[in-house]
């Protein structure tokens, strides 16, 4: 599998940049024309195995100029640390900001890929001297790297989920302020926001963000949307999924196509509001 058509070449997804951008997004491009709608997200809003995203259902039932700039395994560093996104985000009519996870992002005890953030590049003496028994050359990517953490000593883990919640702030902060005219917050996950998050083992996205955080920056947007998968749509499974056998393991966790009905569903309202209010 190669990052710039992940899915093993099963499903199409007419990756692309923009501008100076070196992050590489769902397609297909669309004309920078405003007014547009952006999308900024991860893999529920890229729509891994999927053909039609929501983005691209929410631009048939409302004929909008959708911009979808979402990227697989995408932390907040990947848009909040790129310039032509976020004066992309700027210049929107609206933004949709799905909320990711915390565990992606460089922050004071590691660093992550600028552009493939599940990525682990290195930790900082900080993180060393926090963890001087961990050999760090054995991890590639940051999953793997905070469970072995948390299975190490919980107590000291405690210190890296408060680093990682802060730098989450700082990025989503950063992200929302240089949003354009209008902002809607998407929470998609198989829950309500814990009132609690501080665990990897067991954890569901979005990893490590808890209800105080959302609520801090849903009172910043105009819109905040949540959207839990009903059983129906869960009951539908991978049906209508594009992957290849090898990859079968990671659709079956990945969002499917009745969910993306659901959200396309729920957002429609809400950016037919805003569009007339305009």
């Amino acid at each position: 599998m190669t990052y710039e058509h992940p899915g093993g070449g099963s499903l199409d997804y007419d990756v692309c940049r923009y501008g100076k951008s070196r992050l590489l997004v769902r397609g297909p491009k669309a004309r920078l024309v405003p007014p547009y709608t952006l999308f900024l997200g991860g893999t529920e809003t890229y729509g891994r195995f999927v053909p039609e995203p929501f983005p691209a259902q929410i631009k048939a039932r409302l004929g909008l100029n959708v911009v979808n700039v979402s990227c697989i395994n995408a932390g907040l560093d990947a848009f909040a640390e790129d310039r032509t996104l976020l004066a992309m985000a700027a210049a929107a009519d609206t933004t949709v900001v799905q909320i990711i996870g915390a565990a992606n992002l460089s922050n004071e005890l590691y660093t992550v890929h600028p552009r493939r953030n599940d990525r682990f590049l290195a930790a900082t003496p900080a993180l060393r001297a926090l963890y001087p028994e961990v050999d760090f050359t054995e991890f590639s990517f940051t999953r793997h790297l905070l469970s072995n953490l948390q299975a190490r000593c919980p107590a000291r883990f405690a210190t890296v989920t408060a680093t990682l919640k802060d730098r989450w702030r700082v990025q989503m902060h950063r992200l929302m302020a240089e949003a354009g005219a209008r902002r809607i917050l998407l929470w998609v996950a198989a829950a309500p926001p814990p009132d609690r998050a501080c665990s990897i083992e067991n954890g569901s996205d979005p990893l490590l963000v808890d209800r105080a955080m959302v609520a801090e920056f849903g009172a910043q947007a105009d819109e905040f949307v949540q959207v839990i998968p009903t059983a129906q749509a869960r009951a539908i499974g991978t049906d209508g999924m594009v992957f290849t056998d090898f990859e079968a393991h990671i659709a079956e966790e990945t969002i499917n196509l009745a969910t993306h009905a659901e959200i396309a569903q729920a957002l429609a309202p809400v950016l037919r509001r805003q569009t007339q209010a305009a």
